[in-house]
């Protein structure tokens, strides 16, 4: 992969990448394919799915519009417990927290869960160059761990990835056996991974559910590998997003079900366990230590904005990354960012910059798939033009400005507009002699398209001589 220093520029070149590989893209797309039938079959399980949408949109309407009451409440509760919540203001303050942890007690290696959220302060960077052993035990992302690569898709970590590729990484990192038989890939993976939970001094997981109510988090899994890293290492420490709140326990009642239902069409996750604090006396399994570290990085700045605010609703179910065209296509690598598709989209430019990263805001069809497949209801695609046009307010650029200046006065101008028209096959005559070089007024369409062709005649030309014809 090259590195480029701009986003955008990465950006392209790695979606152009992608777009030309058109084996993987079909690959991604017939998974895709398959899980759209599965969520559809699951919907039809809900009395109204669409009743469940508006239910689940008002509960986390309700909790992040009182997010520092329930966060309040959920840490006097897990306090009470034995737990330790530690809130990180930003990236840094969460892993220097983690690390000093770590060195306090003596940690030497560490097992980790999926965490989206420590992908986003890149902690396993951060541990390693400290000198831990730092191993992932969700097999996706195991895989990808073993591949130097990113999550491609915050669900299907390595979806994008066919059996034998699988078993070539195997054999080259972990010296097993050539197999395409998923069952015993799996079991390669659990025999590594069976070792590192015993070794582990430290179990570091995410969190789906934060629950005001209980004081408790809730994490959803289909592999039982969180169970075994927050219950065997003595130390847990949950790193989640402080928007995952949910008033009360009940809540659960509808999100577990949705969440399996969009995220991978099933209509329940095999695990669905509940954390509420450290092992206390007389309990046989647990850990000594349980911290959660509650993780700001510009969710408030986020929770600022009223107009977007309920992208923070957002359960991470990786629905509209499903349906998206762009991800089919482009695929979650060359998003360059922690959270692909079109929410990462949406949020990406509050945590990261709205102006590096306002390009993902315009890698979109507009279809609205996005915010019809969302489960909380998420406004996506009208967030992502609202992006759009923050960007221009915050910093125009002076040739846009300029083309839209004249745009606004030629419509407003018929007898301007009439002369345009004239005379734009004249100018497209000229066009083939800049054709593909810098002076190509067009050079961005024309990389990856064909200019249409200036009609000869208006409508309005027409439209007189059929009138005068028919006299």
């Amino acid at each position: 992969m090259i590195n480029l220093q701009e986003p955008q520029e990465q950006f392209q070149h790695d979606a152009d990448r992608t777009t030309a590989d058109e084996p993987r893209r079909a690959a991604v797309r017939k998974a895709l394919g398959n899980y759209q039938i599965a969520r559809g079959k699951t919907e039809n399980a809900f009395a109204s799915w669409q009743h469940a949408r508006d239910a689940a949109a008002t509960i986390k309407y309700e909790g992040v519009n009182h997010l520092d009451q329930y966060l309040r409440e959920f840490e006097e509760k897990f306090t009470a417990r034995g737990g330790k919540v530690f809130w990180a203001s930003n990236s840094a303050q969460a892993r220097e927290y983690i690390l000093n942890l770590a060195r306090e007690r003596g940690v030497k290696s560490i097992v980790k869960s999926k965490a989206m959220t420590s992908e986003e302060i890149h902690l396993n960077d951060a541990l390693e160059k400290d000198g831990y052993h730092v191993i992932e035990s969700d097999l996706g992302e195991f895989i990808q761990q073993l591949k130097h690569e990113p999550p491609y898709h915050f669900v299907f970590p390595c979806m994008h990835l066919k059996r034998d590729e699988i078993s070539a990484l195997f054999e080259r990192e972990l010296g097993s056996a050539k197999t395409d038989s998923p069952e015993e890939l799996t079991m390669i993976a659990r025999r590594v991974l069976r070792q590192h939970y015993i070794n582990a001094d430290m179990g570091i997981s995410g969190g789906n559910f934060i629950v005001a109510e209980t004081g408790m988090i809730s994490i959803t899994e289909n592999e039982g590998n969180a169970r075994l890293t927050t219950a065997l290492p003595k130390i847990h420490v949950a790193l989640i997003g402080i928007e995952k709140i949910v008033p009360r326990l009940a809540d659960l009642s509808l999100f577990l079900p949705m969440l399996a239902t969009a995220g991978t069409g099933q209509q329940l996750t095999c695990y669905n366990s509940m954390y509420g604090g450290p092992r206390l006396p007389g309990e046989v399994d647990g850990p000594e230590e349980f911290h959660v570290v509650l993780l700001d990085n510009h969710r408030t700045r986020l929770l600022a904005d009223a107009e977007q605010r309920d992208a923070l609703h957002c359960i991470r179910c990786g629905a509209c990354l499903n349906v998206c065209p762009i991800f089919k296509n482009i695929g979650g690598h060359a998003y360059g960012t922690t959270y692909q598709g079109p929410i990462g989209s949406v949020i990406t430019p509050h945590y990261r910059g709205l102006q590096d990263w306002k390009h993902l805001s315009g890698a979109s069809s507009l279809c609205g798939a996005c915010t019809e497949a969302c489960p909380v209801k998420i406004d996506i695609h009208h967030h992502l033009l609202q992006n759009r046009r923050n960007a221009v307010a915050e910093k125009k650029v002076w040739w846009e400005k300029l083309i839209w200046f004249g745009f606004r006065h030629l419509m407003k101008r018929p007898w301007a507009y009439k002369l345009a028209i004239r005379l734009a096959p004249v100018g497209q005559l000229f066009h083939p002699f800049v054709y593909g070089t810098e002076l190509d007024p067009v050079q961005s369409w024309t990389k990856t398209r064909d200019f249409p062709e200036a009609a000869t005649q208006s409508f309005h030309d027409w439209w007189r001589e059929r009138k005068g014809a028919r006299k």
